[in-house]
This record gives structure tokens, C-alpha cells and sequence, in this order.
């Protein structure tokens, strides 16, 4: 009879074979063996005869039914049997014949089968119909809609009494909503913006106090086109006057020497908090340059919300070192919101980054902090090729939890309002990849569990919490601004 495989050790029944032939090449008169550094070409050269094409079982059994009789079957756990083997069991050491960083990418193949066959076998609600009722673990909603036929909508901005909202649209367009419509001409005289890409008019936010005298500043984040191509993230504050965009003012630009012609990971969101304002930049492509205090990309910054920069700024006093940077070592920061009863000295500001092929981030911002990309990472490449075989370093800031295989995250907020109590400063995230908007529970700074609210019915962009104490979220494919409303 075949030998009885438990799940923490199935691993090796694959990799065994493989091991004995790869020794008995190893004589002086034969050229080493040159491994692939592909983490699927990797499996089914090692361990597919035993485990199945899916990881299902064969001969051993799966390797995606989450049943861990020996060991916690966490990342850590796997790398070290791996790397060790059992020597009881006849299990042996594989960690001389791949190394670090195939071993990490194996297992990241493997959590990405796993948490596939999970989704296979699970019903999430996708409420196309408007008298849909969704039925989640803390409350019940529909999702209603306000605007359709935009073309892009990233984000919304809240403004007071019956002036609506404003809706910004990839494009460089920014709408008006008012009075339950969708105005049919944008804000006339809004600035040009590089739309190519992942790049265009990423978020639009209205000042803390946009109510008051003197005040009415309406904050645009965007793509920022400069010479031969290239582009950087960059803010701006106007006011909007019978439909035009007016009182223009620059709040942050980077040396136009600096801006790079790469169309990806603009990131951004903005904060805002006594007088400050954070927003964040993504590495632009340029993955070693999010380590490179002399540069804007890969960083959270902090700056006065006129644009003026803090005197006590982490960097300020460091040489060549940009002195807006809070904090860096960030991919593409896609959401970013304080923490409700948080401010001044015990502000939290809670980030949530797109990792490579695995390795989503949902972090919590500390002055100074460096948050390790590209130097430690859960993911790896698009190509399933390894990164890196670390995924931490001392000195080197953690994530709160990580999502692998990546969901894509896209937009944070917390939930503050009242028409859904049992949401109360809950997390809501939005998923590019999955279609989904997620609620995190918190128990003080770790979350205690995860629920999808639906899935599928558009790429999540952004979710925001309302003063109505609704949920607004921008949804791609088609274009449309819907909002959660508590079921009767």
C-alpha cells in the first residue's frame, strides 16, 4: 500500500524524487542543474506526480484543503519543513537544493491554489437587482444608484447642504451631482491631467472646513504630464464658481526632473488633520527608488494643507533627503483614511497598498517608518519568479495582515456614520481584482475578521462614508457612483 501522507508533510512526497535526481547529477563530470526560478514550472517539476496539477491529491494528498495536522500550516512553517526536513520521517532537507527565494515562491503558489479552491466552493452576493437585499453578518443593505454612464469615477468628494457631490473622473473630468442627477456638463477650466495608464484625475476631497468663510477649497489629486512622456503625482485647491473651476493654488509638486514616463502606481489618497495633509505617491515602477529618500515615489508625505512643509517632518534635517516624507518604502498606496477618534500626537493613519503577485498591504503609518518594499515583500513577480526570499527585516516596518493571492485593494475608509451600527469603525476596502468590498473588524491594531459584503458587479475604485452615514462607492466597468442604504 502507498504510505498515508499528512497534510504539513505532503510537500516532500513531491519534492523527493526530484532531490534524489537532482544528487545524482551532482558528480564533477556533469554540469550542474539549472532550476527554474518559476514557482508553478517549479511544482510540477517537483512535486506534480504526487499532489495533482491543482494540488488536489494523488498519491499524497492535497495541498489546498487548509487540514494541518502537524504545525500551524502558516508561511513560516512551510519554508522551515521545507528547508529542514523531518529526518524522522525520512523526510530530507530540501534547503540546499532550492534556495530562499524559490522555497518563498513555492509557498506562494501554493496559498494562491488554496485560496482559489476556497472562492470555488463559495456564494458571494452580488446584487445587481436595485431591490437586492443583502443580508451581511452585522447589518443588511441594498445598493442603490446615483450616477451611470460616467467613464472612470476614483473617487467622490462630499459637499455641504443640497450642493451634492463631485465626482472625479479618470479622464481629467470632474462632475457634479445635485439635487438626485448627474449635472451633463463637467467643471469647466479643471487641470490637464496624464490619463494614460493607471494615471489620470485620481481623487477629489473638499476641505475640513469648506464650509466656512473664506474658505470653499476643493483638493484634486493627479497625474501631473511633464516633458517627453513623463508624469508625477501632484495636488492642487481651487473653488468651483457658476460651474468653473477658479482660485487655482499649487499644494504639491515634485522637481519636474524627477517625474519618470512609467504608467503605473500614481497611488494617492488624501488625509486630512489640524491643519495637515498626507497623501501618498506609488514607486512609479521603479521599485528600488521607493528606498530613495531624494525621491517623491514609494512615500507617504506630509505637508501643511497650503502646502507649506512641517518644520518637525522625520527628514527634514536629513541631507538631500526630500522633507515632505513621512514615511516610504511604499509599492502604490490605494487607500489611505485616519483612524476615527484619532488626531494630532495619537493620529493613526491606515494605508492599504497593491503588492506584486501576492503580498497586498494593509498598514498602519509610523513617523519615519520604512515599510520595507522592495527589500521584503509576501509577494513575487508577475511571472511567478521570486523578489525577494524575506518578508521581514529588523528596522523594517510589518504589515497588519497581508493578502495573498492579491485582491488588489483599492480605496480605504472607516466607517463612522450611524445608519449602520454594527459597522462602527469597521474597516471598508474595495478590491480592484475581485470586485469585492470587504469589512475588517478591529481589535485595537490587529483585525479580528474579514467579510466580503459582495462581489462582481464592478471593479471597487473607492469607498467613502458619507455625512448621511451611507456608503459611496465608485465602481468601474460600466462607470456609476452607487451607495449602501440600510434594508427596511
Amino acid at each position: 500500500m502507498p504510505p498515508t501522507f499528512t497534510p504539513a508533510l505532503r510537500l516532500w512526497s513531491g519534492l523527493f524524487l526530484a532531490a534524489v535526481s537532482l544528487s545524482a547529477q551532482s558528480a564533477p563530470a556533469t554540469p550542474p542543474v539549472e532550476l527554474t526560478k518559476d514557482a508553478a514550472k517549479l511544482y510540477a517539476q517537483f512535486c506534480v506526480s504526487c499532489h495533482g496539477e491543482n494540488l488536489e491529491g494523488g498519491l499524497g494528498g492535497s495541498l489546498v484543503d487548509d487540514i494541518w495536522k502537524h504545525g500551524d500550516g502558516s508561511d513560516e512553517h512551510l519554508t522551515r519543513i521545507i528547508t529542514g526536513g523531518i529526518a524522522t520521517l525520512g523526510m530530507p532537507a530540501f534547503g540546499e537544493v532550492l534556495d530562499a527565494p524559490r522555497l518563498r515562491g513555492l509557498v506562494v503558489f501554493i496559498r494562491e491554489k488554496a485560496a482559489r479552491a476556497r472562492e470555488a466552493g463559495t456564494n458571494y452576493a452580488k446584487p445587481l437587482d436595485p431591490d437586492a437585499v443583502v443580508k451581511s453578518e452585522a447589518a443588511s443593505f441594498r445598493v442603490e444608484t446615483l450616477a451611470t454612464g460616467l467613464g472612470v469615477p476614483w473617487s467622490v468628494a462630499f459637499l455641504p447642504g443640497e450642493e451634492g457631490l463631485l465626482i472625479a473622473e479618470r479622464s481629467g473630468a470632474l462632475r457634479a451631482w445635485r439635487g438626485g442627477a448627474l449635472l451633463p456638463e463637467p467643471i469647466a477650466g479643471t487641470p490637464k491631467v496624464w490619463a494614460e495608464g493607471q494615471g489620470g484625475l485620481l481623487v477629489v476631497r473638499a476641505h475640513p472646513d469648506f464650509a466656512q468663510p473664506g474658505n470653499g477649497w476643493i483638493y484634486l489629486a493627479f497625474s501631473d504630464p511633464g516633458e517627453d512622456g513623463t508624469a508625477m503625482t501632484a495636488i492642487v485647491r481651487g473653488r468651483i464658481r457658476a460651474g468653473r473651476w477658479t482660485d487655482e493654488q499649487e499644494i504639491y509638486r515634485a522637481p519636474r526632473a524627477l517625474y519618470r514616463k512609467a504608467g503605473v502606481h500614481f497611488g494617492t489618497r488624501l488625509v486630512f488633520d489640524q491643519g495637515y495633509l498626507f497623501f501618498g505617491i506609488g514607486e512609479r515602477g521603479a521599485q528600488e527608488q521607493a528606498q530613495d529618500l531624494t525621491r517623491p515615489n514609494g512615500k507617504i508625505h506630509r505637508i501643511f494643507d497650503d502646502g507649506r512643509v512641517p518644520a518637525d517632518n522625520p527628514f527634514v534635517s536629513v541631507p538631500g533627503a526630500l522633507p515632505t516624507i513621512w514615511s516610504y518604502g511604499h509599492r502604490n498606496p490605494q487607500g489611505l483614511a485616519a483612524r476615527p477618534g484619532t488626531t494630532g500626537d495619537g493620529l493613526e493613519i491606515w494605508e492599504n497598498e497593491h503588492g506584486p503577485r501576492g503580498g497586498d498591504e494593509l498598514n498602519r503609518i509610523k513617523r519615519g517608518g520604512n515599510f520595507g518594499w522592495p527589500l521584503i515583500t509576501y509577494g513575487m513577480n508577475y511571472n511567478g519568479t521570486p523578489i525577494t526570499a524575506e518578508t521581514a527585516r529588523d528596522g523594517l516596518e510589518q504589515p497588519v495582515i497581508h493578502w495573498t493571492p492579491s485582491i488588489a485593494v483599492c480605496g480605504l475608509d472607516f466607517y463612522v456614520g450611524e445608519r449602520f451600527p454594527g459597522w462602527k469603525g469597521n474597516i471598508l476596502i474595495g478590491s480592484l481584482k475581485q470586485q469585492e468590498l470587504r469589512r475588517l473588524v478591529l481589535e485595537g491594531g490587529k483585525v479580528k475578521s474579514q467579510e466580503v459584503l459582495f462581489r462582481g458587479i464592478g471593479r471597487v475604485r473607492s469607498v467613502q462614508t458619507g455625512p448621511d452615514g451611507l456608503v459611496y462607492v465608485c465602481l468601474e466597468d460600466p462607470g456609476r457612483v452607487v451607495r449602501l442604504v440600510p434594508a427596511q
